[in-house]
């Protein structure tokens, strides 16, 4: 697992958003308070930034799972589904009750943050 399986992780997941907020992007709007008029579609920062952060949780697991011994892709698999449903998703849930956020917003972005974990388990333990 290397700098390589991380930035192909990464790559993984990014583009599962792409595709995952594509698909429910109007009623993720809705649920985010956005709508046609509001949204920057040509706002680069989100999406170079978004990247850069995918980076560091590749990265991040890369380092718990080499020192965890996780190496098949099945535990890979796994692990990266624990880490999305179990770590990214609940901290996402907090954060969205304190700040009064709909439900639907922790659905939608909790779905992207558990599979898009469980996309990156699967490639870091495929190199």
């Amino acid at each position: 697992m290397g700098f390589l399986s991380v930035l192909v992780a990464a790559a993984a997941a990014w583009v599962f958003g792409a595709i995952w907020y594509g698909v429910i992007g109007k009623k993720w709007m809705v649920a985010a308070g956005l709508t046609e008029e509001t949204i920057n579609r040509k706002n680069y920062t989100a999406f170079v930034g978004s990247f850069i952060c995918a980076i560091l949780v590749a990265g991040m697991m890369r380092h718990v799972f080499a020192g965890s011994g996780v190496a098949t892709m099945h535990s890979g698999a796994l692990s990266g589904l624990g880490l999305g449903l179990f770590i990214a998703t609940p901290w996402l849930a907090t954060n969205y009750m304190f700040a009064q956020r709909p439900a639907a917003l922790t659905l939608y972005d909790g779905i992207y943050a558990t599979v898009g974990c469980t996309l990156m388990g699967l490639v870091l333990t495929l190199f």
